[in-house]
């Protein structure tokens, strides 16, 4: 069992962090990945493991890719989970990117927590993304969870309330809670109607949540510009459809009037002090470019959050 840290302030014990995110069910419209993706180009993250995956996958759900490499050499792509570093000013972050495994969930996440604990990780962050009844057009909703009392209160979270069946996100939260570590887990709901990847709407809204949780600013690069392009393409296809603009404007009422007694000033310091801290670093610089700006609608709905 590792000793519980210390959570003196608001930014105290989070000098190593992981951050981790999964392909599958917890990640919808590849929100989470992408979020992931982007963090561990922008810090310039360096690979220290990867995990066997014949402990954890089965071939035949998620099939190896045999490619040919430029010097003409053909090599095969095992679908497996990384772990990479990222030295920041004034932390270390650890970011592991898998696929949810088929089978072995408890020794998975042994394995990455034992990992942590060696890398001197004293908080764990998973980031997912599901389907949701939410407009396109507003700001995509996000969610932080933890099963921590002390952090509920520094950190102004949400308790973990989910019941029902999980994915490998609110497995490993669990394990880490239960193990010692700080754990919180980031959520992002995705319109249903464009399920497809990519979601760079709801990348960038991971990406803010991470930034104000880590206090550590992160480069965003063309992924604004990305996400307003994506929320065009969104409109004109919306535009085509009488059935689907239609059914949009319910949920941007349903959604205005949810949020109207929700004016805070909280929200509006959490944005002014991101910008503070991107002034201070001098700005964004680089990123990583998102996809197709045009998405498709349609995909069926996604996982609850566990």
């Amino acid at each position: 069992m590792t000793t519980e840290p210390e959570t003196t302030g608001r930014h105290a014990a989070r000098q190593t962090v992981m951050i981790a995110a999964f392909e599958g069910w917890n990640d919808a419209g590849s929100a989470a990945t992408a979020a992931l993706e982007h963090l561990a180009h922008v810090w310039d993250a360096r690979q220290v493991r990867e995990l066997d995956p014949e402990d954890y996958h089965d071939f035949q759900v998620n099939r190896p890719v045999m490619e040919t490499g430029p010097d003409g050499v053909r090599t095969i792509t095992w679908p497996t989970t990384t772990v990479s570093v990222a030295d920041l000013p004034d932390r270390t972050v650890v970011l592991v990117h898998g696929i949810e495994p088929s089978f072995r969930w408890r020794s998975y996440c042994a394995e990455l927590l034992d990992l942590a604990a060696e890398l001197g990780v004293r908080t764990v962050v998973t980031l997912g993304a599901l389907l949701a009844d939410v407009p396109h057009t507003r700001p995509i909703p996000m969610t932080a969870t933890t099963e921590s009392d002390g952090l509920q209160a520094v950190l102004d979270v949400e308790p973990s309330t989910y019941e029902g069946p999980t994915g490998i996100v609110g497995v490993l939260q669990h394990e880490a809670d239960r193990r010692g570590f700080q754990a919180v887990s980031l959520w992002a709901a995705v319109p249903h109607y464009v399920a497809n990847p990519p979601s760079p709407k709801a990348t960038l809204a991971i990406l803010a949540r991470v930034e104000e949780l880590i206090a550590a600013p992160v480069p965003l690069g063309d992924l604004p510009e990305d996400a307003e392009a994506w929320q065009h393409g969104v409109d004109e296809l919306a535009s085509e459809d009488a059935e689907i603009a239609e059914y949009v404007q319910q949920l941007e009422e349903a959604k205005d009037t949810a949020d109207l007694p929700e004016a805070t000033g909280e929200a509006i310091a959490r944005e002014f002090e991101r910008y503070l801290r991107r002034r201070d670093v001098g700005g964004d610089k680089g990123g990583e470019k998102g996809g197709d700006k045009g998405p498709d609608r349609g995909g069926d709905r996604g996982p609850d959050k566990g």
